[in-house]
């Protein structure tokens, strides 16, 4: 159960950070978000992301287009605000100063190889 909890935390301290870093690609669809979570092997539900997409609009860090869809109703395209750049771009930041701290932490006890998705 430990283990499950570390995992689930970890996780959820780089969400924030990977869907900004999605968004910052372009204009983006919430089921887009999802997918490029899901490929990363980060999995995500709607119910999980919808108030996380609320939360950065609301701190200033996106904004959304309403976008006409031949399909259906009009659908939200979020896109990165001023502020969620610069966010993003402090965030780069400690991302590679922790994984400088974690590598150096762990040593050689994990080959990069090794931690990849599908080799444990």
């Amino acid at each position: 159960m430990i283990v499950e909890n570390t995992q689930t935390q970890m996780r959820k301290g780089i969400l924030e950070y990977c869907i900004l870093s999605i968004i910052a690609k372009g204009e983006t669809y919430a089921s887009d978000i999802i997918a490029e979570l899901k490929k990363a092997q980060l999995l995500v539900v709607e119910g999980t992301l919808y108030p996380l997409l609320t939360r950065l609009k609301n701190n200033g860090l996106l904004t959304y287009n309403w976008v006409e869809s031949t399909s259906g109703p009009p659908r939200k395209y979020y896109v990165l605000a001023n502020e969620g750049r610069l966010v993003l771009e402090q965030l780069d930041k400690t991302w590679k100063e922790l994984e400088f701290a974690v590598h150096i932490a762990i040593g050689d006890r994990i080959p990069p190889q090794a931690a990849e998705p599908g080799n444990e």
